[in-house]
């Protein structure tokens, strides 16, 4: 039986070896059965992925990194590299610096391993940023190169529930510096930097802070608000967050309230500040008359321990994601705002979370499962007046094996969630609700680590400078000159030129823009690896790093160097159909094969990885000397493959230079045998 069937779209993405027979299945025609480092489009095509751009090595390449994006606005966008004790500045693709050839630098406590349990969220300057281990902090900016992190100085509160005991607090004075004497044992060593409410006679509540142990049962005390007197009373508050209770891991902004939850003593409980005033906690006034907008506690009641993983605003309400649901947190009366006498937890789904903070994308929010394998989706859903959230990657369960260390949203151009594998591949998920798309892929950096691919350990987005799309930034380890390296680097914009001049499909590469040079410097960040290059817009053999530089064929204006990376795109088993039904295990051929292409220029294809051809690109108009000019339309050619059972078409792009597949249009012969 002679077909030809149609695939005019990819942008179901890659689909897991388990979907292999599920040919009726309305997705599997646009699936692939591999796509690597090339990004599935919205619109239905798939398109190599850009190189990157080297950008600065971290400060000790011997240490894991991590970034963290600081996002003023789309034109003040900072990434952030955290590592162990400190933090360096980058802004407009490169490193800002105090001096010249010094990064601009300041001091934190996180160490090394700290830095991946790291929670934030940002209002205006500032951005918040928790760890289950260290008091609460702030970063603020005033300036490129004026940063600073600061304890938060809180403000009574929050705190534990009022004492219900016989056990009474006598203060020595009203004001200033005082001791605090309990009748029972009460406090601790840790307890510097908590806070006490206190009320004696009167309705007045002071608050105080800790500032120095003396015993169980005696402290000091910085009187912060003076009660009305300092005689023994019952009336009293310890301080929820310190050293002895443990510290919130985690952080959001909702309903301007600043809100923060899970610390070691109460891993299910929320506080939110006092509204517009994100670092006070005071749960009334100090008359003891509870105000709308002052802070709010809640805590999730469920039959098990629901530490909480995460927290997201959402227009329905305060989104939670506990290690044994997802819940909504919102006024118990609807239309309402949220405020302490008015706010209700209930739980929406019961699939549990990883401690990753979740990422907002379009009215959706993605988080990882418990085990951190499994992408969900969390959206309301109008017809059942809830929230659903399904597996995002159930056809291509393979996607996300081993767990994920960070990702994050990339809105533009491409509509893509990036996730870090904690194997160090890197994986996207071309997501747009709107139009069903949900297409997977796998990206291999370029370069090396040991005897295995280059490792990504950081990845996160912020806006890029020119204002016209989202860049991706990466963290990559890899071996250099026999060594270990963590590079900065980040994906370069999206290539939709008319000529090759500009095309960077290179990674950790560089440009080369000034006079026609045969000597390019400046490489030593890839001291002896063996680059691919485009000079002028045309290949040129792969050339060897020495003392930093590399000597051309010939002179060139434009040069772009790095390390060469391979995409591939293969489709997964033809189905066109068979006089007796499926061609599925029956014998087929493939004679000719039609591509659409976009913007592509050099390119192989066959049944399998190892049996490829050349498609050829130059033709008689095109001037020697000169490289071809880009193709956009049709290719047809024969097919160099005999019959079989498979019926698979590979692509290939294994040169500096762009491909964009658009449909494939194969005509083959399917005997109604097996």
């Amino acid at each position: 039986m002679k077909a030809s069937p149609l695939k005019d779209a990819f942008n179901a993405g890659e689909f897991s070896e388990l979907t292999a027979a599920r040919v009726r299945f309305e997705k599997y025609q646009n699936a692939l059965r591999l796509c690597e480092n090339m990004i599935p489009l919205v619109q239905g095509g798939v398109t190599r992925r850009p190189g990157t751009m080297f950008v600065a090595e971290v400060k000790t390449s011997a240490k894991q990194t991590r970034l963290i994006d600081f996002e003023y606005s789309i034109t003040q966008a900072y990434m952030l590299e955290f590592g162990d004790q400190y933090i360096r500045f980058y802004k407009d693709r490169g490193q800002i610096e105090s001096a010249p050839s010094t990064p601009y630098e300041i001091a934190t406590p996180y160490l090394e391993a700290d830095l991946f349990q790291l929670k934030y969220t940002q209002s205006a300057d500032v951005l918040y940023i928790t760890h289950p281990s260290y008091a609460p902090r702030k970063l603020s900016r005033t300036g490129h190169t004026a940063w600073t992190l600061t304890t938060i100085d809180f403000q009574d509160g929050p705190y534990l529930s009022t004492n219900i005991t016989a056990t009474t607090i006598t203060l020595g004075a009203t004001s200033g510096t005082t001791t605090a004497t309990a009748s029972t044992a009460i406090f601790a060593s840790t307890d510097v930097g908590r806070h006490i409410r206190f009320k004696s006679t009167g309705s007045t509540w002071g608050w105080m802070k800790i500032t120095a142990y003396t015993s169980t049962t005696q402290v000091t005390v910085s009187i912060q608000r003076s009660p009305a007197a300092a005689t023994a009373s019952t009336n009293w508050r310890l301080g929820f967050w310190s050293a002895t209770t443990g510290y919130p891991s985690c952080v959001t902004f909702f309903e301007d309230r600043l809100f923060f939850a899970n610390n070691s003593l109460r891993p299910q409980r929320i506080d939110g500040s006092i509204v517009g005033d994100y670092e006070n906690f005071a749960p009334t006034a100090s008359d003891g008359v509870v105000a709308d907008d002052n802070a709010i506690t809640i805590t999730l009641n469920a039959n098990d321990v629901n530490a909480i993983m995460w927290m997201i605003d959402d227009e329905k309400g305060l989104l939670v994601g506990t290690k044994s649901g997802e819940w909504m947190v919102r006024p118990s009366s609807l239309q309402e705002a949220l405020t302490p006498t008015n706010v209700a937890a209930k739980r929406s789904t019961a699939f549990g979370s990883a401690s990753l903070q979740a990422v907002r994308a379009g009215r959706a929010s993605i988080y990882l499962q418990r085990a951190g394998k499994k992408a969900r989706e969390l959206a309301y859903v109008y017809e059942v007046d809830g929230f659903r959230s399904p597996d995002m990657n159930v056809l291509a369960s393979h996607v996300l094996d081993g767990g994920v260390t960070q990702f994050n949203y990339q809105q533009e151009p491409y509509s893509v969630i990036w996730f870090a594998r904690t194997d160090g591949q890197l994986v996207g998920l071309t997501y747009e609700r709107d139009q069903d798309v949900v297409g997977w892929h796998r990206h291999i950096i370029g370069g090396s680590f040991g005897s295995g691919d280059a490792v990504v350990e950081s990845v996160n987005v912020i806006p890029a400078p020119t204002l016209d799309s989202d860049e991706v930034w990466m963290i990559v380890k890899r071996t250099i000159n026999g060594a270990t390296v963590r590079y900065i680097e980040y994906i370069t914009p999206n290539f939709d030129e008319d000529t090759t001049t500009d095309a960077f499909f290179v990674d950790c590469g560089l440009t080369y823009d000034g006079v026609a040079a045969d000597v390019i410097s400046g490489l030593d960040h890839l001291e002896g690896e063996t680059l691919s290059v485009l000079a002028d817009g045309a290949t040129h053999p792969a050339v060897v790093v020495a003392s930093g530089s590399v000597t051309l064929n010939r002179e060139a204006s434009v040069v772009q160097l790095g390390l060469s990376y391979t995409s591939d795109v293969q489709t997964l088993r033809i189905d066109a159909g068979a006089a007796d039904g499926t061609a599925q295990g029956k014998t087929k051929r493939i004679h000719r094969i039609g591509m659409r292409l976009y913007k592509t220029l050099g390119l192989k294809f066959g049944p399998n990885a190892s049996n490829l051809d050349i498609l050829p690109f130059r033709t008689s108009a095109d001037e020697m000397g000169n490289p071809p000019t880009l193709f956009t339309g049709d290719k047809s050619v024969n097919w160099n493959s005999g019959y079989e059972t498979e019926g698979y078409v590979y692509l290939r792009q294994d040169q500096p230079l762009p491909f964009t597949l658009l449909g494939l249009y194969p005509q083959l012969v399917t005997q109604d045998r097996g």
